[in-house]
Formats: structure tokens, C-alpha cells, sequence
């Protein structure tokens, strides 16, 4: 199967990624600790890559944008009542 969109939620220590094909599938699900993200999208062919603005967002973004991938940057939903 091949990935066309990746979410990827950045944290402090370990990152969660989540493949999908043009349809939506699933092709997989990781956690990856910091040091291992940079070799996981090197290996994938170019794709749309989703992640929450944050802090260290951008430059994750200029990382990835860097490996040919698309980012895509989300504004933060509020889901917590104030």
C-alpha cells in the first residue's frame, strides 16, 4: 500500500504517526521518539504530511518540507471549556 497522507503529532519525547492511503485506510500506525522520525520519512515517497501548529512545529515542517514532503500546519482546536 502506499501513503498519501501522514498525520503526525509532535510531542515532546515520542511522536505518534499515522499513515493512510488515497482512500483513507490505515497502512500504519508508529510511535517514534525524536531521533527516529527524520529516518521514517526519509524511506516514504513524498506525501502530504498533517501536524498541529505548535512550538516546534515549524520546524519539523522545514524538516519534512526538506525530504519533498507537503505540511500541512493546523491550528490547535480547543477542546477543553474555559
Amino acid at each position: 500500500m502506499k501513503v498519501s497522507t501522514i498525520g503526525l503529532d509532535i510531542a515532546k519525547q515520542v511522536f505518534q504517526v499515522h499513515g493512510a492511503d488515497k482512500a483513507g485506510r490505515t497502512v500504519f500506525r508508529r510511535k517514534l521518539k525524536r531521533n527516529e522520525v527524520g529516518r521514517l520519512f526519509s524511506a516514504l515517497e513524498p506525501c502530504v504530511v498533517g501536524i498541529e501548529a505548535s512550538g516546534s512545529a515549524h520546524y519539523w515542517a522545514r524538516m519534512l518540507g526538506g525530504l519533498e514532503h507537503t505540511v500541512r500546519l493546523m491550528a490547535p482546536s480547543s477542546s477543553s471549556p474555559m
